[in-house]
């Protein structure tokens, strides 16, 4: 058997993937053309598949993505293949649970708001009292808002998409003391502590009740603009929307508006419909708003964590054993 990487990998994780191969062929391609040429008899395939590559490859019955999202990687030959694809989520839980649990506490402390004043070397407790409309069933009612500072314990996290991020960001929440709820198209297991998922029909009732929004699910034709004026609308006004999913799922006008109108009370992006941000976008300037870089997923263990997914599914595949991290390819995920 033969296992097919392109674009070429260094010498050193080179050998272990031919240790992990057990003997299969691997053919490190450095060019296209090479890819091409030795893909035609291989049976797997590690790297970024083109359209041509697969439209020779006679024996290819398995194909590792070196992504966890797959938007940009699947093409319609491949989704119609009856190849198995594999990728690499299930690399990014903690660090980027931490990063989310990184944003609510400064929503909850105002942290975000202190940085800016200390770079002005001002002293000023930020709080007070807002008016805002809360809307159940029955007419809407105008509470007085405490804008001060609040806790993480006692308010309801809402999670939407209960992969391996969303799963760990809402056990995090339980141990924060919050109540942990969730949606997600798939029926799964919730960790110990949060309630059962819900199914996405019933994402505007998980809106109405949480105090933090996360966003952990991947882009699909489902979810892609799923975030617009009317789930903002959903949303109570003293909420706060964290997006570490995928951009194109927040329409960022529709979410500007609502910030700026106070349908809601705060939003932290890590990613966006357009990357990088224009400069002129208007979200720069708002103080309840935190952006970052779409550096999430970004840690020190990732690159052997990918290696390590990898090197676990070249010895199963050689093995003859079931692959890990098996995608649907017609749902993207």
């Amino acid at each position: 058997m033969k296992l097919v990487l392109f674009p070429d990998v260094g010498a050193a994780r080179l050998e272990k993937i031919e240790a992990a191969a057990e003997g299969m062929l691997v053919a490190n391609c450095s060019s296209e053309s090479d890819a091409v040429r030795e893909i035609a008899d291989a049976e797997a395939f590690f790297g970024k598949l083109t359209p041509e590559m697969l439209a020779v490859a006679a024996r290819l019955r398995w194909v590792q993505s070196p992504t966890a999202s797959l938007e940009h990687y699947i093409f319609p030959e491949l989704a119609a293949h009856p190849l198995q694809l594999t990728n690499m989520r299930g690399l990014f839980h903690d660090n980027i649970a931490d990063h989310v649990f990184g944003c609510m506490l400064c929503f909850a402390r105002n942290l975000h708001i202190y940085i800016r004043q200390q770079e002005r070397a001002e002293w000023k407790p930020y709080g007070g009292l807002k008016q805002a409309q809360e809307f159940r069933s029955g007419p809407a009612v105008t509470t007085s808002v405490d804008l001060a500072h609040t806790t993480l314990s006692g308010a309801t996290l809402g999670v939407v998409g209960l992969g391996s991020i969303g799963s760990e960001v809402a056990r995090r929440g339980v141990c924060f003391g919050m109540r942990a709820i969730a949606v997600d198209s798939d029926k799964r297991d919730a960790p110990q502590g949060v309630e059962p998922p819900r199914g996405t029909d019933q994402l505007d009732a998980l809106l109405a009740e949480s105090d933090y929004v996360v966003i952990s699910a991947p882009h699909t034709p489902e979810t892609e603009g799923l975030f617009d004026t009317a789930k903002f609308a959903c949303m109570k006004p003293t909420a706060v929307l964290i997006n570490i999913g995928r951009g194109v799922i927040v329409k960022l006008d529709d979410l500007t508006a609502a910030l700026e109108a106070g349908e809601i009370a705060g939003a932290a992006l890590d990613v966006y419909e357009l990357e990088p941000l224009p400069t002129d976008h208007p979200l720069w300037g708002l103080d309840n708003v935190i952006l970052t870089p779409h550096i999430a997923g970004h840690s020190p263990a990732i690159a052997e964590r990918h290696l390590g997914v990898l090197l676990d599914n070249v010895r199963r595949f050689a093995g003859g054993e079931p692959l890990d991290n098996v995608v649907d390819k017609r749902r993207w995920f």
